[in-house]
């Protein structure tokens, strides 16, 4: 019987025929005891073909569904202990997969972090440092490229966060932000990466939006009160600024005034409520530790047997 292999690589494709199969080939080549998965979502090219014939097993989606559909499909079929995802588009490097594999060690998710060269166009630089400080207010933690998606995961921890991913580009985004939300460690690597071959599929204002809705929907979802906290505090403050405006001139309380500092209580509240809400989806977080705790266990008895 075949050994399991180790690292099993992902690559979500659609329509990347130019580059897709120099891809893979360098992966194959500097790595043949991986396991690499293109998943082609629906390309109206010949994607799957170049992909298998460069040796990747090929997982094809019968219409396009997304880039984190494409992702979880890999994910889902991936044998190996750690997972590693890249683009298809040519701009990752293979020659830095042990970089990140080395990290994974210590941290639970390791990401190939790019530098503001690596962005593609200038708007798309400023959209993203915009997305790492939202990021990283949310998340308590200093992000330094939310939206990359060369990143390694183990892959029985990131299988149980599949059921948040979204079937866009947002998959970093979630991924990410869940992670931090957590208490599982995240680890940035620096990496240079190429210029992609082919047309970008993401669009800056199409998806920039996206982006933010989904940061705001993982923030609710495991930390509510770094939302709605400003929002209560900025009603409140509003509210009080008002009333000692109009009790300063006019010698009355308004309904204004009322109306926000109420408002403010009510959204402070709701606050509350969802905190405890996210405090009861923590089971499959539990789940995370329990199963790495037992590793760890398995681990040191077979270093002491084999003493």
């Amino acid at each position: 019987m075949k050994d399991k292999p180790g690292v099993t690589v992902v690559i979500p494709a659609f329509n990347e025929e130019a580059a897709i199969g120099e891809t893979v080939a360098k992966i194959k080549r500097l790595y043949p005891d991986f396991q690499i998965i293109v998943v082609d979502d629906g390309s109206s090219d010949n994607t799957a073909e170049v992909a298998a014939k460069a040796g990747a097993e090929v997982i094809r989606h019968p219409y396009n569904i997304g880039n984190g559909a494409a992702v979880k499909t890999g994910i889902r079929n991936a044998a190996g202990r750690y997972v590693v995802l890249m683009d298809g588009d040519g701009q990752h490097r293979p020659e830095d997969i042990p970089r990140l594999l080395e990290e994974m060690k210590r941290y639970d998710m390791v990401v190939g972090a790019r530098d503001a060269r690596g962005q593609a166009s200038l708007g798309r630089r400023i959209a993203n440092w915009c997305y790492n400080r939202l990021a990283s207010y949310v998340g308590k933690f200093p992000i330094k490229d939310l939206t990359s998606g060369f990143r390694v995961f183990e892959t029985d921890t990131v299988r149980r966060y599949l059921y948040l991913f979204p079937n866009t580009f947002s998959y970093p985004t979630t991924s990410t932000l869940a992670y931090l939300r957590s208490g599982l460690t995240i680890k940035y690597v620096p990496i240079k990466v190429s210029k992609r071959i082919g047309k970008s599929k993401i669009s800056t204002l199409r998806d920039g939006s996206r982006f933010i809705l989904i940061i705001l929907r993982i923030a609710t979802l495991f930390s509510p009160l770094r939302i709605f906290l400003p929002i209560s505090f900025l009603f409140f403050s509003v509210g009080l600024l008002y009333y000692l405006y109009t009790y300063t001139f006019f010698h009355r309380f308004t309904n204004m005034s009322a109306l926000l500092l109420s408002v403010s209580v009510m959204v402070f509240l709701l606050g509350l409520v969802s905190e405890q809400i996210t405090q009861m989806r923590y089971d499959r977080v539990e789940d995370v530790y329990e199963s790495k705790i037992q590793k760890n266990l398995t681990a040191v008895e077979k270093r002491t047997h084999e003493q």
